[in-house]
């Protein structure tokens, strides 16, 4: 699992990036009411807003850590958004993507890198 420093995370399974947001990213939301997941099909660049996620406190755009075509959206969220509270870094995913460029990843913080930034916030 990797993450980005907008509280993203993201899991490669051979080409395909399953991507949601981190246990800190979903504790500072609060109680999240609302997901908008990704549209099958749309193509999207690394750091292009990717999905919605509201909660009580605020509405936050989700942004895609890699670039590639949206293949899965978790449309479970939309009657079950609590899941995101509950699972964020599980059942909690957003969408799954087929990545474009695997070598992004490269750019992104593993556990402990992404827990020791979080020690700077």
């Amino acid at each position: 699992m990797k993450f980005t420093k907008d509280h993203e995370w993201v899991r490669l399974d051979g080409d395909v990036a399953t991507i949601g947001i981190s246990k800190h990213a979903a504790d500072a939301l609060g109680d999240v009411v609302f997901v908008e997941a990704p549209e099958v099909g749309k193509t999207v660049g690394k750091g292009d807003s990717f999905a919605v996620v509201e909660s009580v406190k605020a509405a936050s755009d989700v942004y895609a850590p890699v670039s590639g075509e949206v293949v899965e959206s978790n449309d479970a969220l939309s009657s079950a958004p609590e899941t995101v509270n509950a699972d964020p870094e599980g059942a909690g995913w957003f969408g799954k993507i087929k990545v474009k460029d695997p070598s992004q990843l490269d750019a992104l913080m593993d556990r402990a890198a992404y827990d020791q930034y979080l020690t700077t916030l």
